[in-house]
């Protein structure tokens, strides 16, 4: 009879990736599997059955260069620190025998090969050859970015979408991003760049030793998604001309700017900003097992002399003024990874900030983190990484000032106002969860806490005041602004003292983008007002549709008040910050309690024009694990108050909680809509 070779390697794909909760990445050329847990392979045979008493086998794993040769055993013991292969004596099949490979939870990620061959008493040698990924795994106990909770899994690793939010704390808006860690050869990619980064091109060796370390994985990742001093993947524009590349609002997932960095052979993709830079980040790092969050923080400061100082300045008529190198951003996207953090000691474990938005330097690279959230509460800057940047984003005080031909005709400090929401989409739930507190100590504000709809988060009203003498002026939003509306709010004018006031009052809105000064004003109104002594007068007031229309869409709103005491030139301010909501678009889906893979269903896109003109544009439609790529239409002239209706089909690929998104482009004005509908993809 002829001689025990092996034929071939079955790598078992369906069993181990439903096994190791890797079954989306399927169409992965490569096994993909998560560390400090068996996968099986089966053995194909050809001549004679395997006999234990004369053949043994032995696996190589390679990483790169690196290497470890293990004999395959009949012991199932596995230690958390070794790798492993063995037999399972009870089930073995001497025509068809199975291998089971246990890596260790302390193994490096990247891409393996293996080269398992059979030794016969003949001293006859026969091997076959694989390839598999390795993940980290949030699953063992063991490995460092264990965590515990089975519905964080599920949407902090394993969910391919999820939600941005951006606006102001008053009126938020939640953009839809689909991370795309699924899609065809994405995987690859991020696991490409590891490779592509200068930590590899220096030192292989040490890169690949360095991968078993979550934190050292991902200030790599870090620095390699933004283009500042590597091949990375993102560049960053924050001026108003992208005529080179695409406006960072146009992206709409993280699967085409991946795709487009790799098949430019690592070209950075032009353009991006903060919310693009935490998308791609989130996808990088939930397609190599970490769990990821993207984080908001609204009135985001950037310091830029360390003094937890910013200064903003107006005119004595309100209009808002660039004098200052410090900046408050309306908000600043970073992500979480949740990782141990054994090198600061006790209590620095959990969620850890990192952000791919260049804006310093943290070891000489563009790139920050990872800092543990608890540090940056107790402001711990003694710690690793970056502690006192993070720390000035969501603490420092606001300075505003009101100048005339150089001169300060009042000021006041306002300890609220950065950092004022910071928050993240909530578990299994397409709404805003709110985690200020995790990052700093917050003051009861129940007695100063007005109720709003559901559109407009909780904030202080107070806060908007100016301290003064004898004036005070509050301002506050009547309801969160929607497009095609008024915008309604109201001015309280306090006078102080037992004097009667003749008070000049200055309203000024202009339009801002959310990390820039305003640009030029877009509606004043201009006024006297007489207040008795002690007298608190309310004037409402409203900015009509035809007033504001250039300017709705990501645009916010610099919207301020000020107040001049005629004969004691006493001057107080007020302001707010918005935006006007878009109309969203409407997704449903017909039978959507029936949603099973496979089988092609129907939905509908649905949009009425609010504006007072008729629009038209080009209507986009994906969706990850339910689109192959995206699906274009386009949308004639639509009447004011006009309703349009568009039908779908789509076929999804896997079971699963997913996102279905529509974006409207109009071509007459500077505007995108859009929706989304999360889809609940039942197992067949």
């Amino acid at each position: 009879m002829e001689d025990l070779k092996i034929q071939n390697v079955n790598l078992e794909k369906f069993e181990n990736l439903r096994a190791h909760r890797t079954d989306g990445f399927f169409s992965s050329k490569a096994l993909v599997v998560r560390r400090g847990a068996p996968f099986r392979l089966s053995l194909q045979l050809r001549g004679r059955p395997f006999n234990p008493n004369i053949d043994y086998l032995k696996i190589k794993i390679m990483l790169g260069h690196l290497y470890v040769t293990i004999p395959v055993t009949y012991s199932t013991k596995v230690s958390t620190s070794n790798w492993k292969a063995y037999i399972d004596p009870r089930t073995l099949n001497f025509q068809r025998p199975s291998v089971f490979i246990f890596s260790p939870a302390t193994a490096s990620v990247g891409s393996y090969k293996f080269e398992l061959c059979v030794y016969t008493q003949n001293a006859q040698k026969t091997c076959a050859y694989g390839k598999f990924n390795l993940l980290c795994n949030p699953w063992c106990r063991e490995d460092t970015v264990y965590i515990p909770f089975e519905d964080q899994r599920e949407e902090y690793v394993r969910s391919d979408s999820g939600l941005l939010f951006i606006g102001t704390p008053k009126t938020l808006v939640s953009r839809p991003w689909s991370f795309d860690q699924y899609e065809s050869g994405i995987l690859e990619t991020c696991l490409n760049l590891l490779q592509v980064s200068p930590q590899h091109q220096q030192n292989k060796r040490m890169d690949y030793l360095n991968r078993s370390n979550p934190i050292y994985i991902s200030r790599v990742v870090s620095a390699m998604v933004n283009s500042q001093d590597d091949r990375g993947v993102v560049q960053g524009n924050w001026s108003d001309d992208f005529s080179q590349g695409v406006n960072p609002t146009q992206w709409t997932g993280s699967g085409d700017i991946l795709r487009q960095w790799a098949q430019s052979r690592f070209s950075p993709v032009k353009y991006g900003q903060c919310w693009v830079f935490a998308g791609v980040m989130c996808t990088v790092m939930r397609a190599l097992g970490i769990p990821c969050r993207v984080i908001t923080n609204f009135n985001s400061a950037h310091d830029t002399n360390g003094n937890l100082v910013i200064e903003e300045y107006y005119s004595e008529t309100g209009q808002k003024l660039h004098h200052s190198r410090d900046s408050i951003w309306n908000y600043h996207i970073w992500v979480e990874c949740w990782m141990t953090r054994r090198d600061l000691g006790y209590g620095m474990d959990g969620w850890q900030v990192l952000d791919s938005t260049p804006q310093e330097r943290s070891g000489g690279v563009f790139r920050c983190g990872p800092a543990p959230v608890k540090a940056v509460k107790d402001r711990r800057i003694d710690l690793n990484y970056d502690i006192p940047f993070v720390y000035a984003e969501v603490n420092a005080d606001v300075r505003t000032i009101i100048v005339s031909n150089g001169r300060v005709l009042s000021y006041s400090t306002d300890t609220e106002r950065v950092g004022s929401l910071i928050c993240t989409k909530a578990v299994g739930s397409p709404r805003h969860q709110n985690i200020t507190r995790d990052y700093k100590y917050v003051r009861s504000l129940t007695s100063s806490l007005t109720s709003r709809s559901s559109t407009m988060s909780e904030e202080p009203t107070l806060r908007r005041a100016s301290p003064s003498k004898g004036l005070v002026v509050l301002m506050t939003l009547d309801k969160a602004p929607v497009a095609g509306e008024p915008v309604s709010f109201t001015v309280k004018a306090i006078n102080k003292q037992s004097v009667a006031k003749t008070v000049n009052m200055h309203l000024n809105a202009q339009a801002k983008e959310y990390n820039n000064s305003p640009s030029d004003t877009f509606w004043e109104s201009h006024g006297v007002i007489q207040l008795a002594p002690m007298e608190v007068k309310v004037i409402q007031q409203q900015i009509n549709p035809a007033q504001y229309e250039d300017v709705v869409g990501d645009n916010l709103i610099n919207l301020a008040v000020v107040l001049e005491d005629v004969d004691s030139q006493e001057r107080v301010l007020a302001s707010e910050e918005f935006n006007i909501a878009n109309p969203q678009l409407t997704i449903e889906v017909a039978n959507e309690d029936s949603v099973v893979p496979n089988k092609e269903q129907t939905a509908t896109v649905i949009f009425t024009n609010p504006f007072s003109y008729p629009v038209s544009g080009l209507l986009t439609v994906a969706g990850a694990g339910l689109i192959q790529g995206k699906v274009h239409f386009r949308m004639s002239p639509l009447r004011p108050g006009g309703k349009v209706e568009q039908d779908i089909t789509f076929i999804p690929t896997m079971a699963g909680t997913k996102m279905l998104q529509a974006d409207l482009s109009l071509t007459n004005i500077h505007s995108t809509i859009r929706g989304f509908k999360m889809v609940l993809v039942n197992r067949a």
